[in-house]
């Protein structure tokens, strides 16, 4: 299950907010007093959950509860829509949830108005650090800020698909496919001369996550401006527009979604798109020429290193029961939870350890375990490529100027100049 990081604008509220506005209680640092113990009445906000997973997270505070006597979790959650708005009314309002479920882009503007806990400032807290992967843990931490505001919780990922029938008429081994951008680009380029124009290798244009992956530099380290327009990324962009001049790249991409991608992918027109274990369940059902000619590899990379996406459990920096609040919201997160969460749902744990247990590794002839295994092999090294600053409407303000360069309209270091000068704008004013 992948829940879509949305769009947030809390910023522009929270920089009116003052730091005593929000729940009272705690010494300013973050730190806990030695006097603080796990005791008490918190609140536990999640984000669409309790449709599907009531049971699971009952379980989850009544084990709490039972481990630490004398303390009591009001659990609450929220739909998708609006959740933003919501976080941002609540710190406004000093509502605030004591133990808050955050994606790393909506812990952001709640860090910097001082209002999600600094892990690293509570020696309990900063403890905990050590369980879980580092690219995880550092999820949560923030260009300009000191400090990790949340913890790490389930991962998700999601490997490549590719189409071996198409690899082989194009005389490509199949059961060699590219892992690097420079493979793919060169693979794209065979595919389209071979079919005559006819099959793209990808239906997409790059996103901010693609600029990451081949290697180049996305923000500076104290996160008031971006930097993709380097070398590398005017590299990346030039590479594409071969790709796009030459067919390799589906006439569509510009307007390409997900869901169009994916339709494509289905109709043997694109060679290679991203996927899930959901994705296998349709090929077999609506495309069985496809499904048995399909290959599963990891995420193009040319760093080594695959994205993932990540969810994470805050801490209000003012919760009155500060010592309850890191103790929930690690046991949430603790290898034995998320363990026992991602059998219920197809997420990734984040604890250490975690994706070497047989779950993870061994297969049973399900599709489902089969890109279970490829997606988990990946992420003991992964890293969330998106910038935490980086927003929605910079997304579109990429995407435009990409189009634009593929065009021909303007010169791909032109376009990322115009990009990055953009997206510093929308910076300034958040």
């Amino acid at each position: 299950m992948r829940i879509s990081r949305r769009a947030v604008a809390l910023a522009a509220v929270l920089a009116t907010v003052l730091p005593l506005s929000a729940c009272g209680g705690g010494s300013d640092d973050g730190s806990s007093d030695a006097s603080d113990a796990v005791k008490g009445k918190i609140t536990f906000q999640t984000w669409n959950l309790q449709a599907n997973f009531k049971d699971y997270f009952n379980g989850v505070i009544k084990d709490f509860e039972k481990e630490y006597p004398g303390t009591e979790v009001q659990w609450i959650d929220r739909p998708a829509e609006g959740y933003a708005d919501k976080l941002s009314a609540d710190a406004a309002g000093g509502t605030l949830p004591d133990v808050v479920n955050v994606s790393p882009d909506l812990v952001t503007p709640l860090a910097k108005a001082g209002l999600a806990m600094d892990l690293d400032k509570d020696e309990t807290a900063a403890a905990y650090g050590k369980e879980y992967l580092p690219g995880a843990w550092r999820s949560h931490q923030i260009p300009g800020l000191q400090g990790t505001y949340a913890f790490p919780w389930y991962l998700n990922t999601g490997p490549m698909f590719y189409n071996k029938r198409l690899f082989e008429e194009a005389g490509l081994n199949p059961e060699k496919p590219p892992t690097t951008y420079d493979e793919v680009f060169e693979s794209g380029l065979r595919l389209a001369e071979q079919s005559n124009g006819k099959i793209a290798t990808l239906a997409q244009v790059p996103t901010i996550e693609d600029f990451g992956r081949y290697g180049a530099s996305l923000m500076n380290k104290d996160g008031t401006g971006f930097t993709f327009n380097d070398a590398k990324g005017v590299e990346m962009l030039t590479r594409y527009k071969e790709l796009f001049d030459k067919k390799a790249l589906d006439s569509q991409a510009l307007t390409a979604t997900p869901e169009s991608s994916g339709t494509k992918f289905l109709t043997e027109s694109v060679a290679m798109n991203p996927g899930s274990a959901l994705d296998l369940e349709k090929f077999k059902k609506e495309a069985p020429r496809l499904y048995k000619n399909i290959g599963i590899t990891d995420q193009v990379t040319s760093t080594g290193k695959v994205n993932m996406y990540v969810m994470g459990v805050m801490v209000n920096a003012r919760t009155k029961q500060k010592a309850t609040s890191v103790a929930f919201a690690h046991f949430v997160t603790d290898k034995t939870r998320q363990m026992s969460f991602a059998k219920q749902v197809a997420i990734f744990p984040s604890t250490k350890g975690s994706l070497d247990d047989p779950y993870f590794t061994k297969e049973d002839g399900t599709d489902e375990t089969r890109v279970r295994i490829a997606a988990a092999k990946s992420l003991d090294s992964a890293v969330n490529y998106t910038p935490v600053l980086f927003s929605e409407q910079m997304k579109t303000e990429l995407r435009n100027q990409v189009a634009k360069a593929l065009q021909g309209k303007v010169s791909p270091q032109e376009a990322l100049d115009r990009a990055v000068e953009a997206c510093d704008k929308l910076l300034k004013q958040s």
